[in-house]
């Protein structure tokens, strides 16, 4: 029987929502287990000092996410769980994909500066590709050169099929509903959707130029979430890098936690600034996530994940039964131009535009008036004095940006545009007079309502 003094302590929102992340924190954490037999809706009702319809709802939201079922009279019970959920963020960030002359809104790499996949293609040996089912899931190869690429002595390591794979990998053995996360303030939109997916409590934490807020941090880990998400560097959508003092402060705060860090590298060999982390500090809890896609092409679709042995090991034999492992002839390729002289010369010369471009495109929206922060990677968070007005005005000029709210993992006190300048190769000056034009127009009703 489900111990009705325990869900009491587990509430600390008197809501629908309240009672089901608790309920399902208890589920997460193993205190509540399948089979479990739920207290009656009057019940709790009455022990909580809520009305019948509040608890119900809150039932009905755990049903929705397949963790408990009705058996009629015999009452509600604890089962094994399903997921459902969509790209709702994702999608409304790149909904001008492909409709505009000069499209800024999708966070992708210029084709223009990617290495030569196809002579890699051509250099394959028939070492790398698998003859059986039971080939070890990383190319031996490429897993000593991805090791050396660590930024702490990981335990394990393995490649799936992209950051957001990767992501998902994790976030899925880590979480369940009602586990409560932190998230950096703005945030990936796909991250924020996984989030939803998984039922995870969202905590979202702000930050400045040096990373999260450490006084915002500590306060947010008094709620003992399961685990902190964050871009360590060219943070999309600011452009913002970790220092290695927040680093170590982050991890001070962290040390007297179990919570498990999550790190997305996802610009990797494009960043310009140093490959930070908080394995330095905590590495046996640490997974790192470090993307291939801005740097050696997107159709890759390869990332490392290197981290404690649990959390690893637990990925790989999920895919067992799904993938088993990502293309040993991708894995092959990108083992080839890490080593190629000419391709790390290729991605050298890439990094180093990005770098250009990124200056030249805040430079001039500084001669307009717009101040633009952070000082990596490809995208520029634009502040706005209307979103929605912006991306129209803009669409009306066929340049195509993403909208700031996809990125709120909570409502920001300035409205934002997210630009990414990998595409801006000419014409820096009209490109910058249309935004800036376009982010200093009047405001109108409000986004919130206009959405």
């Amino acid at each position: 029987m489900f111990d009705i003094e325990q869900l009491a302590e587990a509430v600390t929102e008197p809501s629908a929502r309240g009672i089901a992340a608790a309920v399902g924190r208890l589920i997460s954490d193993g205190t509540c287990e399948a089979g479990t037999r739920l207290p009656t809706v009057r019940e709790v009702s009455r022990r909580l000092g809520l009305s019948p319809t509040t608890v119900s709802d809150a039932w009905q939201r755990l049903a929705r996410f397949g963790l408990v079922e009705g058996r009629g009279r015999l009452g509600t019970f604890v089962t094994p769980r399903t997921r459902t959920g969509g790209a709702r963020r994702y999608r409304s960030m790149t909904s001008a994909a492909g409709h505009v002359d000069l499209d800024l809104s999708t966070g992708s790499p210029d084709p223009l500066l990617l290495p030569d996949i196809v002579a890699a293609v051509g250099r394959l040996q028939a070492a790398s590709m698998a003859t059986n089912y039971w080939e070890r899931p990383v190319l031996p190869a490429l897993e000593e050169l991805l090791r050396e690429r660590q930024p702490f002595a990981a335990e394990s390591l393995t490649v799936v099929d992209g950051a957001l794979d990767a992501l998902d990998r994790v976030a899925t053995w880590a979480l369940g509903l009602g586990d409560r996360v932190i998230v950096e303030n703005p945030a990936f939109p796909p991250l924020l959707d996984l989030l939803d997916l998984v039922g995870a409590e969202v905590i979202p934490v702000g930050g400045d130029d040096e990373g999260m807020d450490p006084v915002a941090f500590a306060k947010a880990l008094e709620l003992r979430p399961r685990a902190v998400f964050l871009q360590p560097r060219a943070h999309n959508p600011t452009g913002r890098s970790m220092s290695t003092a927040r680093a170590e402060q982050l991890a001070g705060l962290l040390a007297g936690h179990s919570t498990l860090v999550v790190e997305d590298d996802h610009s990797g060999d494009i960043s310009t600034s140093p490959n930070l982390s908080l394995g330095r500090w905590l590495p046996e809890r640490t997974v790192r996530i470090t993307s291939f896609s801005k740097s050696h092409g997107p159709d890759l679709r390869l990332a490392a994940v290197a981290g404690p042995h649990d959390v690893i090991d637990a990925v790989v034999e999920r895919r067992a039964i799904g993938p088993a492992w990502s293309s040993r002839i991708l894995q092959g390729v990108l083992a080839a131009l890490l080593e190629d002289p000419v391709a790390v010369s290729t991605v050298e010369r890439a990094r180093e535009t990005y770098c250009v471009r990124r200056h030249a495109l805040v430079a001039a929206l500084h001669e307009h008036g717009v101040e633009v922060g952070g000082s990596d990677g490809i995208n520029l968070w634009v502040p706005t004095e209307d979103e929605r007005s912006s991306t129209v005005s803009l669409a009306a000029r066929s340049i195509g940006v993403a909208p700031g709210f996809p990125f709120e993992a909570a409502p920001l006190p300035t409205e934002h545009i997210r630009v990414t300048v990998s595409m801006v190769r000419d014409d820096v000056q009209s490109v910058a007079a249309a935004l800036a034009e376009a982010v200093q127009g009047r405001r109108s009703s409000g986004r919130h309502q206009s959405r």
